[in-house]
């Protein structure tokens, strides 16, 4: 069942801008519609129907999902609804990547992820309330849709040469991969999700990302072929930090949403790691700030950027939204104590060892020496260096300082059943696990 609403109470538009559109503009929450100016009067009147679609292509949500999400949000704050859909049909087709074609999945493994991605999206919109969201899954349309049925009611609609000059259909038939028919079609598939919402239950809008925006007008350009009727898409910008890096990459990982494969101690050090020039357009996507304590922040960067207010606030507030208020202080705390002095025996034992997973590793006996262990994790290059090292005091074993060139691990001390935090520095770490 999706969650009550009562985790999203705290969250809201900002009442400073005239409209909601003004506000989206301000963010940086669209960065392309159909047409801008009827769009700003459809969200300033009565409320719509709205969706944004999900694929699932891997068994999570990632941060680009996430901007899509709160944009979601932000429109049912308004009083709109929304249909989030997650695509049984379409993730077994997979649109077309620019350069080669998708893995096609196993249907049952599809299911699954349908499932999965259903949850995710769920933590996020409010099921309840005059504009509560609904959670629909295209295959309901699509699963006893014949291929002549969907040629002749569907597929008349659209033009071949149309259809190529889409931005990813074009890369692909200039590429030696070329593209299948199969992903070719996608667009159609797409397109006839808006229909049928629009016709099930009213839906106006899409919204999406500007990298889909062939497949968002697919569905504005079927409606009004096949209904004469206008209806509206909305694409968010394309994220990119301002070194030229993809946001969103950890080391060529993408930053999910399931704590399984990124805990909430790495994400919350993602946005921790933030570059000054990005953390403001950041604070103004993936939180609920209001405009007056951005612009605090934005000062505070500029006057204080050591202090790194803006990155602390980003990576609470995120995090805080992915994975709870609970899990956000108790990474916070984890991060604080690895960095600082502190005692680390009354840290959140699960926080603690995501931060350890996130370092280098060496399993060793409680009988090994600090400055083996130095040596075996690699913050030492040979024995020498690391009593070295341990004689000028600056390694630690759990934020207490080694004074002895010759002391051993010990048995492992709380807030870790099995493991210890060796750092070397301020800022050089590994995690030791006693075997």
């Amino acid at each position: 069942m999706p969650p009550t609403a009562s985790h999203l109470d705290h969250q809201s538009n900002d009442d400073s801008f005239a409209t909601l559109h003004e506000e989206l503009l301000w963010r940086g929450l669209i960065h392309v519609s159909t047409d801008p100016e009827a769009l700003a009067q459809v969200l300033q009147g009565d409320p719509i129907t709205y969706y944004c679609g999900f694929d699932p292509t891997a068994p999570s949500l990632h941060l680009g999902n996430l901007v899509q999400l709160l944009l979601m949000r932000r429109l049912q704050l308004a009083g709109h609804k929304p249909l989030a859909l997650v695509g049984g049909s379409t993730g077994l087709i997979g649109d077309p990547k620019p350069t080669a074609e998708r893995v096609l999945r196993e249907p049952e493994v599809i299911a699954s992820w349908v499932d999965q991605l259903g949850l995710q999206v769920s933590r996020f919109l409010s099921f309840e309330g005059s504009n509560a969201a609904t959670l629909v899954n295209n295959l309901d349309w699509t699963k006893d849709l014949s291929a002549i049925d969907f040629l002749r009611d569907i597929g008349k609609y659209y033009r071949v040469g149309t259809m190529i000059k889409k931005d990813a259909v074009a890369a692909r038939l200039s590429s030696d991969a070329g593209i299948s028919y199969t992903e070719f079609s996608y667009q159609i598939l797409q397109g006839m999700d808006f229909l049928r919402l629009y016709e099930n239950y009213g839906c106006v809008l899409q919204t999406g990302g500007s990298d889909q925006w062939g497949n968002l007008t697919s569905g504005t350009d079927l409606i009004h072929k096949a209904l004469g009727v206008s209806v509206h898409a909305a694409g968010t910008p394309l994220i990119t930090n301002s070194d030229g890096t993809k946001f969103g990459k950890s080391e060529g990982n993408a930053i999910w949403l399931d704590s399984e494969l990124t805990s909430p101690y790495a994400m919350y050090q993602f946005w921790l790691n933030t570059d000054d020039r990005d953390v403001i357009e950041r604070l103004k996507i993936f939180t609920f700030l209001p405009r007056q304590e951005m612009e605090s922040l934005e000062q505070a960067v500029a006057d204080q950027p050591h202090a790194r207010l803006a990155q602390k606030t980003l990576a609470f507030d995120v995090t805080s939204l992915v994975h709870g208020p609970q899990q956000a202080i108790a990474v916070r705390e984890a991060s604080e104590a690895l960095f600082g002095k502190g005692s680390l025996e009354d840290l959140n034992p699960d926080a603690f060892a995501q931060a350890l997973a996130e370092l280098p590793t060496a399993s060793l006996s409680a009988q090994t020496s600090v400055a083996e262990a130095l040596v075996a994790t690699g913050l030492c290059q040979s024995l020498s260096e690391a009593r070295r090292a341990i004689s000028q005091g600056g390694v630690s074993l759990n934020n207490v300082a080694v004074a002895e060139e010759t002391q051993a691990l010990g048995e492992a001390r709380p807030p870790h059943p099995s493991a210890l935090l060796l750092k070397r520095g301020k800022k050089t770490f590994a995690a030791l696990h006693l075997v």
